[in-house]
């Protein structure tokens, strides 16, 4: 009997212990359940956080390789072309063989004449209104002769002698002819040109004086 007692005192502690186990149990479990949608919460904006750093970094190594690419690039040099020479033909003088396997001479034109001694000296001085000769000769330096009427005249600047045209004789190559012109000095100040030509402008002498 006795030991049916303890028996029974000891059924009704582990009772009485089970059941005061058994709310804290299940609030502990409530709680559990209560913690999760929070704990998930906190797991999915870990996971984006991390998402957005990782786009970053890539964003980052993408943009660092382009700079790097544009720094080395090299240019490239663009290829010109030189300019192109003309060529350019350079005129000789006609010649005509030379004795002795010498050089040339230049051939003298059939038709050509020269000025010489002309007077007076170019800027000679003369006051207004000075009378003065004009000296000029005539040489006949081609290789044809001249018939009679050529002409020498006036060709231009400022007209100082009396007569403007001359009718030359008849020369033959070397041949010299000279004439004296009256002339005055005109009444302006100053330099005064006058030009005299052979007929053909086979060639031109001029006369230059200073009026002072």
């Amino acid at each position: 009997m006795k030991k049916t007692i303890q028996i029974a005192v000891i059924m009704l502690t582990l009772a009485l212990f089970i059941g005061a186990c058994s709310p804290a149990a299940a609030q502990q479990q409530v709680q559990q359940v209560q913690n999760t949608p929070a704990l998930d919460t906190q797991s999915q904006i870990n996971t984006a956080v991390a998402q957005t750093i990782e786009a970053q970094n890539q964003i980052g190594t993408s943009v660092a390789a382009t700079s790097q690419a544009q720094f080395t690039a090299t240019p490239s040099a663009t290829p010109f072309a030189l300019p192109t020479l003309t060529p350019f033909v350079v005129l000789t003088p006609t010649t005509k063989p030379g004795g002795g396997g010498g050089g040339g001479v230049p051939a003298k034109a059939t038709y050509s004449c020269d000025f010489i001694r002309l007077r007076p000296t170019a800027y000679s001085e003369y006051n207004r209104g000075q009378k003065f000769d004009v000296k000029m000769t005539v040489v006949n330096n081609g290789t044809m002769a001249w018939y009679q009427g050529f002409d020498l005249k006036y060709a231009g600047g400022t007209v100082m002698t009396n007569t403007t045209h001359i009718e030359l004789p008849a020369m033959e190559p070397g041949d010299q002819y000279e004439m004296v012109l009256d002339a005055t000095a005109p009444a302006e100040y100053g330099e005064h040109t006058m030009t005299w030509m052979v007929e053909g402008q086979l060639c031109f002498g001029y006369v230059t004086i200073v009026v002072k």
